[in-house]
């Protein structure tokens, strides 16, 4: 769905979920201003038992000027009704009748939606999926501000503190908005009342410590989702521990915090892994959180994750190439197939000496751009650096350019001055030619953390189905390929 195709519509409400949080109001607010740069007058509104009272949202109405009224009773039946961070028909969001719905959330679906809707569970906040909709539509949320602080600060709590933003496209509106930085840290700094300080306290002297694998789980009264922040980061400074899960058990969610101070776990893959299926998780290498949705669940919230906790540590082989040697006997000989992917010279894009941050679904590279830097682009979009020189040993150049659609297309970001750039337009096709690299392989029947010879404080996660594979002429070059991918790069030798 575009937002050019609710202006069809006059008589215009947008509803958050009750009980509202800073990502509810600053969507709200986002798709208000919309409307008004388009020639609508929409209103703004939120429903429910109470009014809001936390301190830092009342910081928030009142500095960011946010456009939104409380309506408990509400009788009108509007010509559109548009839900934001939320999804109409859910136990959070009091019903409002209206001719025509449209949802527009960043949680996964949990309700039959509406056919005007756009819902994206793998952002981090509705207030990025808001922005990036304003975007496609030419209007530039950043111009405004006090919007803009909104925007970040819903984004900055729903994600703990930015602790928990793993999407690229949350990190390119936290580059594209100018904010107050004051009213940020006013807000940051009245997240917690007295009676959530002694939530922290009464969860942190319940815990529950598993001594062999050095991790700790909290189980915390309902709060607001930064509290948990707060337990796991404070837990986190005990000698005795290298990874704590602090949760809370709601009516519409269970909330989780995971932190982790050691290489051998990623609390991004360790947060996914706990929300596999009945919700969502993601975050950074040692930060990281998500949700559990109850509906979507038999067991008790409190069961599930310990469990889980416990299988994930059980499931894993750990591995150092640079200490492991394979016993290729029974693993067949594998040659890369043709291939054609993409390169960008990324002189092309910035002068060489620039500093520049390569962004991407699976994090952030930074270099500083040489006259022999190039960049590739797999066929999923995956990019990564590589010298000019092994580009030209290892690929021929064809001249053509390269286009293809991926779920989230590569950019680059100029450090210095904070501009960026879409790579697809300087790619050119280069060819893979076949038999130029021979491995051993074989598929998984475990799963393996992997620590390349290249790299010791970063393991690459290997699933069964995945391949496990070394190069012919290298014993110590192992790494994973995914199973999906496969039978697309390499055909078995002889």
């Amino acid at each position: 769905m575009h937002l050019s195709e609710l202006l069809n519509y006059d008589d215009i409400v947008i509803q958050c979920h009750d009980n509202p949080d800073a990502d509810a109001l600053a969507s709200g607010y986002a798709l208000k201003y919309f409307f008004e740069q388009k020639g609508k007058n929409a209103r703004f509104i939120y429903r429910g038992r109470n009014p809001i009272r936390k301190s830092n949202l009342m910081i928030m109405l009142a500095t960011l000027h946010v456009p939104v009224t409380y309506e408990p009773e509400f009788d009108e039946v509007p010509e559109l009704l548009i839900t934001c961070d939320c999804q109409y028909g859910q136990r959070n969001v009091t019903k409002t009748e209206a001719k025509n719905i449209a949802v527009i959330d960043h949680h996964q679906a949990t309700v039959d939606v509406p056919h005007m809707c756009e819902i994206r569970s793998n952002v981090g906040s509705c207030a990025t999926v808001i922005w990036d909709m304003m975007r496609f539509e030419g209007v530039e949320a950043g111009e405004n501000k006090e919007l803009a602080t909104a925007l970040y600060y819903g984004l900055y709590t729903d994600t703990n503190r930015l602790s928990e933003v793993s999407h690229p496209l949350d990190r390119d509106m936290l580059d594209n908005l100018m904010i107050n930085r004051s009213i940020i840290t006013e807000m940051s700094n009245s997240n917690i009342s007295l009676e959530e300080l002694k939530i922290t306290g009464k969860a942190i002297l319940d815990f529950d410590y598993h001594e062999r694998e050095r991790y700790l789980i909290i189980h915390s009264e309902p709060c607001d989702p930064n509290i948990l922040g707060v337990i796991s980061d404070f837990v986190m400074e005990t000698s005795e521990v290298d990874v704590c899960l602090a949760y809370y058990i709601a009516t519409n969610e269970i909330k989780f915090s995971v932190r982790s101070c050691t290489k051998e776990v990623h609390a991004n893959e360790l947060a996914e892994f706990l929300a596999r299926g009945i919700g969502g998780g993601g975050g950074h290498l040692y930060k990281a959180g998500g949700t559990i949705r109850p509906e979507l669940i038999q067991d008790h919230p409190s069961s599930i994750l310990e469990e889980r906790l416990a299988e994930y540590y059980a499931m894993y082989e750990v591995m150092y190439a640079k200490d492991t040697t394979l016993d290729t006997s029974g693993m067949p000989l594998y040659t890369k197939m043709e291939q054609r992917l993409g390169t960008v010279k990324l002189a092309d894009v910035y002068p060489v000496g620039t500093p520049v941050e390569i962004r991407t679904l699976e994090g952030d590279i930074n270099i500083t751009i040489t006259d022999d830097t190039y960049l590739m682009i797999g066929i999923e979009g995956e990019i990564y650096p590589i010298s000019g020189r092994k580009l030209e040993n290892s690929y021929t150049f064809t001249g053509f350019k390269f286009s293809r659609t991926f779920e989230y297309e590569p950019s680059i970001r100029n450090v210095t001055t904070g501009d960026t750039e879409d790579v697809m337009p300087y790619a050119k096709t280069v060819i893979s030619p076949p038999g130029t690299a021979h491995i051993h392989a074989k598929p998984l029947d475990h799963a393996v953390k992997l620590f390349t010879a290249w790299d010791d404080e970063k393991y690459y996660s290997g699933n069964i189905g995945d391949y496990i594979a070394v190069r012919d002429d290298d014993p110590h070059d192992i790494y994973i390929i995914k199973g999906r991918l496969f039978d697309k790069l390499y055909r078995r030798v002889g």
